[in-house]
């Protein structure tokens, strides 16, 4: 077994014996994600014996395979051609209208926000509102969703000293990205708003409803809206709403 290697600027690491780590280039941007979901829907396109599931992230894709079925290195050599295809159509994106809260219990750490970035709560929110955002990757825990797309202005640390929970349909800003939580969990992201949809639900169909390489855009609700909604997802509703192509 080959621990690391490269091929066409991209690293192959094995993850244990099961698991195989390419990653692309190291930084979040769309043009790397692109190859990253490319790839995933190369696989998905044309199995590999063996493989068993592709998981993408910003700038990696985690590929689980059986070693019994196929070794590491003919995996590798298998996946290596697949680096070069430029060539692939777009993958078409769903673009969702996602409801939030901004404000009150709902954003803790909005003051503290508007402080450090010399910018009313308002301006905040209307910059953090007014964004079309890119699904970078649903993970971590489930249905934690990843959002490229946050405006510079807005970019901020996370806490120091991460909170014991967030609710779940947290909006929350880490760094240069921005979240949607999936469930009620510990984090350290700067909570500005929530939502009352569910991108986790374990009953449904399809437990997830946003994938990689999807858009968001935010529509802002007030409390009797949220309160409304909530009961509406309570009862099994989706109230994001996919907006169709331009």
């Amino acid at each position: 077994m080959t621990g690391t290697d490269s091929a066409a600027g991209v690293k192959l690491r094995a993850v244990a014996d099961r698991a195989l780590l390419i990653e692309f280039e190291n930084r979040i941007a769309e043009d790397i994600n692109d190859q990253v979901l490319n790839l995933a829907r190369l696989l998905e396109q044309d199995p590999i014996a063996g493989v068993s599931e592709a998981v993408p992230a910003y700038r990696t894709l985690l590929v689980h395979y059986d070693p019994l079925t196929i070794e590491y290195d003919s995996l590798c050599n298998k996946i290596r051609p697949l680096l070069n295809h430029g060539d692939m159509p777009a993958q078409s994106r769903r673009h969702w209208l996602v409801p939030v809260l901004y404000g009150g219990k709902a954003a803790p750490d909005l003051k503290q926000l508007s402080k450090r970035h010399s910018l009313s709560e308002e301006q905040i929110i209307d910059i953090h509102s007014s964004a079309i955002y890119r699904v970078y990757m649903v993970g971590f825990a489930p249905g934690w969703t990843f959002l490229g797309g946050l405006d510079p202005l807005l970019y901020t640390p996370r806490l120091d000293a991460p909170r014991a929970e967030v609710p779940a349909g947290c909006i929350s800003i880490g760094g240069q990205q921005t979240l949607i939580g999936g469930q009620a969990m510990p984090s350290g992201w700067n909570l500005i708003g929530q939502t009352p949809e569910r991108t986790f639900a374990p009953e449904r169909d399809k437990p997830f409803f946003m994938t990689a390489g999807d858009e968001v855009t935010i529509r802002r609700i007030n409390r009797n809206e949220f309160d409304e909604l909530s009961q509406q997802v309570a009862a099994g509703s989706r109230v994001s709403r996919e907006l169709k192509p331009t």
